[in-house]
């Protein structure tokens, strides 16, 4: 089995900043990608941030220039840290992974469980 625990979330008020990890664990052979969505309430989930097939990091428009993504891939981790929190950064923040698990040649995708950022006077 393949595990992606996030932490890092929490209160913090706006203009505040936040580092969120993402870490992958178990059974990982090769992991291809690991992505931060986010979904807030009454609202789709959708993708913060990715690396494309290029190696250039993708960000929504919403949180490009406060936001920035990196990856240890030593600690199969990735990391959001993000600035200049605004009330709308309000969701809870995903992980997302391509991993191909030891043993298998199968690349499948799992999410973490989710860490909640509320960001709020």
């Amino acid at each position: 089995q393949v595990q992606l625990v996030e932490s890092g979330g929490g209160l913090v008020q706006p203009g505040g900043s936040l580092r969120l990890s993402c870490v992958a664990s178990g059974s990982v052979g090769s992991i291809y990608g690991m992505d931060w969505y986010r979904q807030a309430p009454g609202k789709q989930r959708e993708l913060v941030a990715t690396v494309s097939s290029g190696g250039t990091t993708v960000y929504a428009d919403s949180v490009k220039g406060r936001f920035t993504y990196s990856r240890d891939n030593a600690k199969n981790t990735v990391y959001l840290q993000m600035n200049s929190l605004k009330p709308e950064d309000t969701a809870v923040y995903y992980c997302n992974a391509a991993v191909r698990r030891l043993g298998s040649s199968a690349v499948l995708n799992y999410w973490g469980q989710g860490t909640q950022v509320t960001v709020s006077p």
